[in-house]
């Protein structure tokens, strides 16, 4: 389930949007992207800040309809994987979109990525967290453990 959001002015014109205020409902980075495949989509990949905008404003909005929406992740489309650890460059650069997109952009949290045993990412949405040093846990990006539920 989730909530799909068309436009007639980006390169993917749909987003679907999954947030389950119910714990159990949520998912690890594989079942997520496996869901978004079956439904004919995949895992969001973000190209721009501009569209990195557009997310914040339909997860804004969603907050604001007063749905109940409230802390929660988001996985995005954004990976690396184990074998690639073994190279010589930099751990940030071995992040790659999962649907083979080769867009440069990111919007990393202070002092992330982690790496180290998290190779999936999360678009931050905690909004009644304290803010860290970064500020507040909204729509940047973290790297956390695939098994993790969102």
């Amino acid at each position: 389930s989730g909530q799909k959001v068309c436009y007639g002015d980006f390169k993917r014109s749909c987003y679907k949007l999954a947030y389950f205020q119910d714990l159990s409902r949520r998912v690890g980075f594989e079942e997520a992207r496996q869901a978004c495949e079956m439904d004919g989509g995949a895992l969001l990949s973000l190209e721009s800040k501009a569209e990195q905008q557009l997310i914040e404003n339909m997860l804004q909005n969603l907050t604001k309809s007063g749905s109940g929406i409230s802390d929660g992740d988001f996985w995005i489309g954004l990976w690396r994987s184990g074998n690639e650890l073994a190279t010589s460059s930099p751990c940030p650069n071995l992040y790659k979109w999962a649907d083979g997109n080769i867009s440069p952009f990111r919007n990393w949290y202070t002092d992330e990525p982690s790496c180290g045993s998290e190779a999936c990412v999360v678009m931050y949405h905690q909004p009644t967290a304290n803010p860290g040093l970064g500020g507040p846990y909204l729509y940047q990006w973290n790297d956390d453990r695939c098994n993790m539920k969102h």
